[in-house]
């Protein structure tokens, strides 16, 4: 069985992500929810839903990263 605080998710939730962003640390946004919420409309961030959910697939994340450079 795989312990996940080992092995990091490939799916992850919206906390997840700000965390992996460091959004807390590089915006001013009071919200850092708000800011997801901008990244969606404005610069497509990719995200599924699953059981009503946002997730963001990590590889799919670290791509988008790379184009917005």
């Amino acid at each position: 069985m795989i312990n996940n605080e080992e092995y990091p998710p490939d799916l992850m939730t919206e906390e997840e992500l700000i965390e992996y962003l460091r959004i807390p640390e590089v915006s001013k946004a009071k919200d850092p929810h708000n800011v997801i919420e901008n990244l969606k409309r404005a610069r497509d961030l990719p995200c599924i839903h699953i059981a009503n959910r946002s997730l963001y697939p990590r590889e799919i994340i670290r791509r988008w990263i790379e184009g917005q450079a």
